[in-house]
């Protein structure tokens, strides 16, 4: 019996241990932390951990392997700079496991080769990124992992894009499951798309995206594949600059390859500032879409395909 109970409290122990062993760290990063680079705690986090970077200019990139990964800026996200160094040939910060947040700090001056960097390169089955800031990248989030969800909230892109060889954008997202985007602000994107996705659903909730005077921006939103879409409560301007005067909002121009189930682009403010015509929806899909409550100025008509449009009242 006492033997029994010895071997027991033994199993309790190491049952203890390893459980100790696999809860999630806090892993911090800065001048005077345990890793002075956000690369070194990168190559350190396992799954589960929060990394905490506190302030300061990192000329730095790093690679995220860990899954359910939290990575996290400390104080004001302007203060927690990621900058100039990317890494593999594609971004300032790769995320390669699944389920990573990355929130709180400013992303800039991505630069590659091929001019085809970012801020974020997402590889992973899913990315969650809050108030960042993608400042001068050629890219700001660029991601082709086919089935992953992809959302993002509350961030600032502005300055982004190129099209020097292949063309860059503020967002461009490649086959995923969704993207979602929420209450972020889009401004002075040079040449390419603010967004564009070829996810199987896009939604576009609450944000801002505007040229601005000097933004060379070609569409404000880009649907080239088709997919489920609904653009809803933006406030978008075209300006003056615009290299592509087409069109704000482009659905399936390159071939319909998702099933495109729920076309709807409801209550929002949209505004032509340059001086020429544009369209604000251009679908080039068969679904019919939904144009309704949006309220429209300048030069613009609303709606070239199929589709309806009813006024805002």
């Amino acid at each position: 019996m006492a033997a029994s109970l010895t071997r027991l409290a033994a199993l309790t122990g190491l049952f203890a241990v390893v459980a100790l062993g696999t809860q999630a760290r806090t892993l911090d990063v800065g001048e005077g932390k345990t890793y002075i680079l956000p690369s070194l705690a990168a190559a350190a986090a396992r799954d589960g951990d929060v990394v905490k970077i506190f302030p300061g200019e990192y000329f730095d990139c790093a690679v995220w392997k860990a899954n359910k990964l939290v990575v996290e800026g400390v104080g004001a996200a302007d203060k927690v700079v990621i900058t100039d160094k990317t890494c593999n040939g594609k971004a300032l910060f790769i995320t390669t496991g699944a389920d990573v947040t990355i929130r709180n700090l400013t992303l800039t001056r991505a630069r590659v080769p091929d001019a085809n960097g970012a801020g974020i390169r997402g590889e992973g089955e899913k990315l969650l990124v809050e108030g960042v800031r993608f400042i001068n990248d050629e890219n700001g989030i660029l991601t082709g992992f086919d089935g992953s969800t992809i959302i993002v909230r509350d961030s600032v892109f502005e300055g982004n894009g190129t099209c020097e060889q292949a063309c860059s954008h503020g967002i461009y997202v490649g086959n995923s499951k969704l993207l979602r985007v929420e209450r972020s602000h889009f401004s002075d994107t040079k040449r390419g798309h603010h967004i564009k996705s070829r996810a199987q659903r896009t939604e576009i909730i609450g944000n801002t995206i505007a040229d601005g005077p000097e933004g060379t921006a070609s569409y404000l939103i880009d649907i080239p594949n088709g997919g489920s879409v609904v653009i809803r409560d933006n406030t978008m301007d075209k300006g003056p600059m615009a290299e592509n005067r087409s069109t704000a909002i482009e659905i399936g121009a390159e071939g319909v390859t998702q099933a495109t189930r729920e076309l709807l682009i409801e209550n929002n403010n949209f505004n032509n500032s340059g001086s020429y015509d544009t369209m604000f929806v251009s679908n080039f899909t068969a679904t019919k879409a939904v144009v309704r409550g949006n309220h429209i100025s300048g030069r613009v008509k609303a709606l070239r395909g199929d589709g309806e449009v009813t006024a805002a009242r």
